[in-house]
């Protein structure tokens, strides 16, 4: 099936995400990579989204982000969709209307990196269903927007996903990555990556810091408190590992949540008051309960 060009949008797509990009560098709640918010207001965590356009629909009216200005939303792993054979995967839009939001709502919108998203700015193949859902994305661009405009996007799409903070923390002791490092990687992984911004291709592939906090899962009682140590939080609330339920509730200190489905859920909550892992699954939000 032949995806609908839209070249004659190429150009404001290219702004919106070098404008995006630049505010991302520039957020003024980052410290090197880390994300640290205020004492004050609240805060929505989302999941994987992966292309998933009503879900962001819905996260959108809910956050309500003009009327709330002490609001603030952080998205990860919004490309690679689910598609059918032959089909292209648009998931592409979405992260350029992301973009778009946090043009909109440059103080309020934050983005953390996620795999896919590295995989698709690194090169390195991810195969769901025997498709290559890099390529598959790539070529979904080219497709949609033309060959020179095409490529032209997808460069402006590489350098908007490099310029992605890797976690965030709350004063309330609050950790929010898209993963975190597998046990059998604490031995080498470095936790002051998320202090650093000049990241190289080891740091982002197999073997490296940033491959690992994106990449990781199974963590362990021992695992979660060691990083509890190290990054003086209490709790982590992650994306990553798929939830057919919308989330659940590991060790007692992770929450892991999923956005990218009809189950799918987000995370309000307020950044100042004491959070316990049970306060913040009565704040757990389902996407099909937002009107």
């Amino acid at each position: 099936m032949i995806h609908t060009a839209h070249s004659s949008g190429a150009a404001q797509a290219i702004d919106t995400l070098v404008e995006a990009t630049a505010l991302n560098r520039a957020d003024p709640l980052r410290n090197g990579s880390l994300l640290e918010f205020p004492a004050y207001g609240q805060l929505v965590m989302t999941g994987d989204m992966h292309g998933h356009r009503r879900n962001f629909e819905k996260l959108c009216k809910y956050a309500d982000l003009a009327r709330a200005s002490s609001r603030h939303v952080i998205l990860h792993e919004l490309i690679h969709q689910e598609t059918l054979y032959n089909q292209p995967d648009t998931s592409y839009e979405l992260l350029i209307e992301a973009a778009g939001y946090k043009c909109r709502f440059p103080d309020q919108v934050h983005f953390i990196q996620s795999n896919h998203e590295l995989a698709q700015l690194t090169g390195q193949r991810i195969s769901k269903g025997g498709r290559d859902v890099v390529q598959e994305f790539s070529d979904s661009v080219v497709q949609g927007y033309g060959a020179r405009d095409g490529e032209a996007i997808l460069k402006s799409i590489c350098a908007f996903i490099a310029s992605f903070p890797l976690a965030a923390r709350t004063p309330n002791r609050v950790w929010l990555s898209h993963s975190l490092p597998n046990e059998r990687e604490m031995s080498w992984f470095d936790p002051g990556i998320v202090h650093r911004t000049d990241f190289n291709d080891i740091d982002r592939h197999d073997g490296g810091s940033v491959y690992s906090l994106v990449w990781g899962r199974y963590h362990s009682p021992a695992l979660l408190t060691r990083l509890g140590e190290t990054w003086d939080v209490d709790i982590f609330i992650t994306g990553h590992q798929p939830q057919e339920t919308g989330y659940a509730i590991v060790h007692e200190r992770l929450i892991i949540i999923a956005s990218d489905h009809q189950h799918g859920v987000f995370l309000p909550f307020d950044l100042s008051k004491p959070q316990t892992v049970e306060t913040l699954e009565r704040s757990i939000r389902k996407f099909v309960e937002v009107a």
